[in-house]
């Protein structure tokens, strides 16, 4: 087995051996997913939608805003 087999073998067998881990990983998982969550409904608003109609309008103003 080469270097990459075995440092492969090495963290497949740490995380399948995890009991705390596992559910350690869960809670982080979860927090990141709720802290990206939140910044994009309160930090990345959807300009595109509020300022335009249609998606034609949409697309003309992407449009000009990559040619400038």
């Amino acid at each position: 087995m080469n270097f990459f087999g075995k440092a492969l073998d090495l963290y497949v067998d740490g995380f399948r051996n995890m009991k705390l881990g596992r559910s350690l990983w869960l809670i982080i998982i979860i927090k990141l997913v709720i802290f990206f969550a939140v910044l994009k409904l309160f930090f990345f608003p959807d300009i595109l939608a509020s300022n335009y109609n249609t998606d034609a309008e949409r697309a003309s103003a992407v449009r000009s805003a990559l040619i400038e």
